[in-house]
């Protein structure tokens, strides 16, 4: 799973009437994209995390403007 600063984390809930949730990566600490992340969830909690096959990148779509 590779990710980029930006990106955001789409965490499937594992048991019945658990909700997903979303978590922004603020920062890439492994090497090239891959985990660890730390990321911050939106109720403002911060935590460093290796996503499981549970997870879901949803990358952040950067505009590339020519001047």
């Amino acid at each position: 799973m590779r990710a980029n600063k930006g990106d955001h984390l789409l965490v499937h809930g594992r048991i019945v009437g658990q909700h997903d949730r979303v978590a922004e990566v603020v920062e890439v600490l492994g090497t090239d994209g891959n985990p660890p992340f730390r990321v911050r969830f939106e109720d403002g909690h911060e935590t460093v995390m290796s996503p499981g096959p549970d997870t879901v990148v949803q990358h952040h779509i950067r505009e590339n403007r020519v001047k």
